[in-house]
């Protein structure tokens, strides 16, 4: 067995740049880290699936501090959230490390995991969409501030062990699966500051992730170093965005991260995920054109 630091995969100037485009994903959305960077690092550039998780997790611990910096000078992180959903993160996420280890790397045991996360993320983004349609027909507009919100210990807790698990086997959870459950735990909230708590909650977390990524896993210096280059300064750029978009816009960005990874983990190709994300985005071009269109605004836009 292969554990610690390894040096198989030496810097690639292609894994920087997928890295920096994932970057700018996560920063702008809070999703799609995990459930991005490592299908890319296995799919597109060949690595091994444990030195991708482990190499990822770790060069998150980089990524995440970055964006959440942002979203704290603009008041989008609500420290008592981020305290209790670390509570629940921080162990599951050393738990699920040395579960993946104690487990094996077995082919069938990561497919069903992939499959069983694959499954969950397109069932939150069809809500994602519902809720979207219903709260246009209600008139209904999510602008709550996340120093007002109303704290949920038990459900807040749960979604952080239920995210800390799954991110320390597969390294997704801390973006993608997390801010979906947040935003039905607290639907009232802006995406914003969902994307910047969500963030902030992911420092702890992915932190010791790598740290059992460490321990038990596979981490490729010359890998991680390529993933850190590419994606800290673009996930910079991406937080200083979402910080300042408008809701009606950041919220579909979420969604579409969230569908792309959710077909990614249900093993659809590459140039068959670039289609379906094409079709979605001319959808939602078509819509905001709609809206815009005179006699269209729906009570929500008034």
């Amino acid at each position: 067995m292969v554990t610690g630091l390894e040096a198989e995969y030496p810097m690639n100037g292609s894994i920087v740049l997928g890295s920096a485009i994932v970057g700018l994903l996560v920063g702008l959305t809070g999703a799609g880290g995990g459930a991005l960077m490592t299908p890319m690092l296995i799919l597109l550039f060949s690595v091994k699936p444990s030195a991708a998780i482990s190499s990822d997790l770790v060069a998150a611990v980089a990524m995440r501090p970055v964006g959440a910096a942002v979203h704290f000078q603009r008041g989008t992180v609500n420290l008592r959230l981020v305290g209790w959903l670390s509570a629940g993160s921080v162990p599951a996420a050393f738990a699920g490390a040395y579960l993946l280890h104690t487990l094996g790397r077995a082919k069938a045991a990561t497919h069903r995991i992939e499959l069983a996360l694959g499954v969950a993320l397109l069932a939150g983004a069809a809500a994602m969409i519902a809720r979207y349609f219903l709260d246009r027909r209600s008139g209904n507009r999510r602008l709550g501030v996340v120093s007002q919100v109303s704290l949920r210990p038990l459900s807040t807790l749960a979604i952080g062990a239920v995210g800390g698990l799954v991110v320390g086997m597969t390294s997704v959870g801390a973006g993608s699966l997390m801010i979906v459950l947040l935003m039905f735990s607290y639907p009232a909230l802006a995406a914003n500051q969902l994307v910047g708590t969500d963030l902030a909650q992911a420092i702890p977390l992915t932190a010791s992730a790598a740290l059992g990524a460490l321990v038990f896993g596979q981490v490729d210096l010359p890998l991680t170093t390529s993933v850190i280059v590419g994606s800290v300064p673009a996930v910079l750029v991406g937080s200083l965005l979402s910080s300042r978009v408008n809701d009606r816009y950041l919220r579909p960005a979420i969604t579409v991260v969230i569908l792309a990874s959710g077909l990614k983990y249900l093993g659809l190709g590459t140039t068959e995920l670039a289609w379906a994300v094409g079709v979605v985005l001319v959808a939602i071009g078509a819509n905001w054109a709609f809206r815009a269109a005179p006699g269209a605004v729906s009570p929500a836009d008034r």
